[in-house]
C-alpha cells in the first residue's frame, strides 16, 4: 500500500508530502490545475524513463520519493535476489538534476530502472483511458479468464512448461546446426587431406623433382652440349689430337731446358684433365633420358606440390607435412554429438506429449469456466447501467502452441438488446469500456491481493445515474484493496472515503501547485463546485451531502 508520497522541485511542485490511507480516495481539481503533474511524478517512481524538462527552477534536481507498506506482498525472495534490505516499510526514491542523470534507489540502494520497475509494478498499476484498451488484446482476455476461472496457477505452470519445452527446441537447432557445419568442416578437411595424401609428401623430396624437372626441361640442351666437349676434345684432329703433337716435340728436347720440361708436364696434365672431361660428358651424355611424358607427368605433380603450399599459404614441404598431420586430427567422429541430439530429440518428444496434453487440459476447464465469467461480469454491468449488456468469451483450440496454451479467444460484446454481440473492439464506446473495466477490476480485486490501483478519469463519458454506480462500484471495491480515481465528477468523488483537491496559486508572481487535503466540510463544497462551477449554490451544497450520504 502507497503510504507517502514527496515530490520536490517537480515542475509546478515546489514541496508536498501525502499521507495516503487505505480504502477508496480521490483526486478532484479544475483542468489544468496540475493532477497530470501527479500522475508524472507517480510513473517516475514506477520507473518511467525521466522527462528533465519537468525540474522546477528552485533547485538543479527534480525528488520524488514515496514509502510504501509491503506487508502481504511476499516480497521478500525478490529483496535478496537484487541484494536489497528488506524494509516492511519500503523506501522508493527517483532523482532526476538538469545535468541529464537520473537515479533510482530502493531503501538508500542505488537500483537499475528495470530492477526498479519489477518491484513497484507489484505494488502500483494505474489505468486510465489508454489501458482500457487492454480489453482489446487476445492476451488480456485470456489473463481474465485464467485469473476469474482460478486458473492462473495452471497456466503459469503451462507457461513455465512451455518455456522448457522451448528451449529444448532451440538446444536442440543449435546442436543440429552445430552438427551441420561439424560435418561440412569434416568434409572439407578430409578433401583436403584427400589431396596432401596425393602428394606423397613423407616419400618425396620436392626439392629433387623441382632439380628433375629443370634437367628434363633442358634435356636437349645439355645433351648437346656434352656431345660438343666430346667433338672440341676427342674429336679427329682436336684439341687432344694436337696436345699431342706438341707434347711430342717437348719430350724430344726434354732435359734441355728447365721451363720447357715444366711446360710439357702441364700440358700432359691438361691432357689428361681433358681426357677425364671428354670421358665424364660421353658418360653423362648416355644418361640423358628426353622423355616427354616423364615432364608432363613431373610438371604436374610440382604444380600441384606448388598450388598446395599456396592454397594454404605455407613455405615449403616441412610446413605442408605438418599441416597435413593436423588435418589428420581434425577429421574426427561425430558420434558424441549425435548422440546428444537422439538423447535431447527423445526427451523433447516426450516433454512436447506433456505440454499438448496439458494445453488441452487447460483448453478445456477454459471453456468449463467462462460461462460463470460472464454471468458475474454481466450482473456487474447491470448495476452500472448497462442492463441490455451481452458478453460472452469464444475459445477455440488451435493446433499451434504458444505460451498461453492452445486457446483462441475472442471477447464479444453487444450493449443493446436486440444487437448481436460482436468483438468488444468493434462494438464498446470509451464509457462502455471504462464500465467493463471497472467490473472486471472488482472480480478480479475479490479473487486476489491487489496493489494499489489508481484510475484516471476511467469514468469519461459517463454522467448521472451510471457516474453514480461507478462511485458505489469504487466504494465498494476500496473495501478490498487501496483505491484512487482522479475523476470530474461529483457522484463518483462523493463516495470517496478520502478527497485530495490539486489547485494552482500565485506565489511571488509564480504559478505553483498544491494538493489540499480535504475535511468534511470541504468535501461538501468540492462536491457542490464539481455540480455547479465556481459559483457554489445552496440546492449545489445540499445536493452534495445527499450525494455523499
Amino acid at each position: 500500500m502507497l503510504r507517502t508520497l514527496r515530490i520536490q522541485n517537480f515542475a509546478l511542485i515546489d514541496q508536498i508530502e501525502l499521507n495516503f490511507n487505505s480504502g477508496y480516495s480521490v483526486i478532484t481539481g479544475e483542468t489544468g490545475s496540475g493532477k497530470s503533474i501527479l500522475l508524472a511524478a507517480l510513473n517516475l517512481i514506477l520507473g518511467e524513463r525521466a522527462d528533465f524538462s519537468v525540474i522546477g527552477p528552485s533547485s538543479d534536481k527534480a525528488i520524488v520519493e514515496a514509502e510504501f507498506s509491503l506487508n502481504g506482498f511476499q516480497l521478500n525472495d525478490y529483496f535478496k535476489e537484487n541484494d536489497l534490505d528488506f524494509e516492511e516499510l519500503t523506501v522508493i526514491r527517483r532523482e532526476i538534476n538538469t545535468s541529464g542523470k537520473s537515479r533510482a534507489f530502493i531503501n538508500d540502494t542505488p537500483v537499475s530502472l528495470n530492477v526498479l520497475k519489477e518491484l513497484t509494478g507489484s505494488l502500483v498499476n494505474i489505468h486510465s483511458q489508454y489501458n482500457t484498451l487492454e480489453l482489446k488484446s487476445r492476451i488480456y482476455q485470456l489473463e481474465i479468464v485464467d485469473i476469474l476461472g482460478d486458473l492462473k496457477g495452471e497456466a503459469e505452470s503451462f507457461a513455465k512448461n512451455y518455456k522448457s519445452l522451448s528451449t529444448l527446441s532451440s538446444e536442440l537447432k543449435r546442436l543440429n546446426e552445430q552438427l551441420s557445419t561439424a560435418l561440412q568442416q569434416q568434409d572439407y578437411n578430409a578433401f583436403q587431406l584427400k589431396e596432401l595424401e596425393e602428394l606423397n609428401l613423407e616419400r618425396t623430396d620436392f626439392n629433387l623433382l623441382e632439380g628433375e624437372l629443370l634437367k628434363s626441361e633442358n634435356s636437349e640442351g645439355i645433351l648437346s652440349a656434352l656431345q660438343a666437349i666430346e667433338g672440341v676434345v676427342e674429336g679427329e684432329n682436336q684439341v687432344l689430337d694436337r696436345l699431342r703433337i706438341v707434347k711430342a716435340s717437348l719430350d724430344k728436347i726434354k732435359g734441355v731446358d728447365k721451363d720447357v720440361d715444366e711446360l710439357a708436364s702441364r700440358i700432359q696434365s691438361s691432357m689428361i684433365e681433358l681426357a677425364d672431361i671428354a670421358a665424364d660428358a660421353q658418360r653423362f651424355s648416355e644418361q640423358i633420358e628426353i622423355d616427354p611424358a616423364k615432364l608432363v607427368e613431373l610438371t604436374s605433380v610440382l604444380n600441384r606440390y606448388n598450388h598446395a603450399l599456396k592454397k594454404h599459404n605455407l613455405l615449403d614441404q616441412a610446413a605442408l607435412l605438418e599441416f597435413k598431420n593436423q588435418l589428420e586430427s581434425s577429421v574426427v567422429g561425430t558420434t558424441d554429438l549425435q548422440a546428444e541430439i537422439e538423447r535431447l530429440t527423445q526427451n523433447f518428444s516426450k516433454e512436447k506429449i506433456a505440454v499438448e496434453t496439458a494445453a488441452k487440459k487447460l483448453h478445456a476447464a477454459r471453456l468449463k469456466a467462462i460461462e460463470p465469467i460472464s454471468k458475474s461480469i454481466q450482473a456487474i454491468l447491470v448495476e452500472l447501467k448497462l442492463p441490455n449488456t451481452k458478453l460472452d468469451f469464444k475459445l477455440t483450440e488451435r493446433e499451434e502452441l504458444n505460451s498461453s496454451g492452445c486457446t483462441d479467444i475472442v471477447l464479444n460484446f453487444s450493449a443493446n438488446l436486440g444487437i448481436e454481440t460482436v468483438p468488444i473492439e468493434k462494438a464498446a464506446s470509451g464509457g462502455e469500456l471504462a464500465r467493463v473495466m471497472l467490473a472486471l477490476q472488482k472480480l478480479i480485486s475479490e479473487k486476489r491481493l491487489l496493489p494499489t490501483v489508481l484510475f484516471d478519469e476511467i469514468d469519461t463519458g459517463v454522467s448521472g445515474d451510471v457516474a453514480q454506480k461507478i462511485g458505489a462500484l469504487l466504494q465498494k471495491m476500496g473495501g478490498h484493496f487501496q483505491l484512487f480515481a482522479i475523476s470530474h465528477l461529483p457522484q463518483v468523488a462523493a463516495k470517496a472515503a478520502h478527497h485530495f483537491r490539486v489547485e494552482k496559486e500565485i506565489i511571488n508572481n509564480r504559478t505553483t501547485t498544491r494538493v489540499a487535503v480535504l475535511n468534511e466540510q470541504e468535501r461538501i463544497e468540492e462536491i457542490a463546485r464539481l455540480m455547479s462551477g465556481e459559483l457554489i449554490t445552496d440546492a449545489a451544497i445540499e445536493n452534495a451531502k445527499a450525494l455523499m450520504n
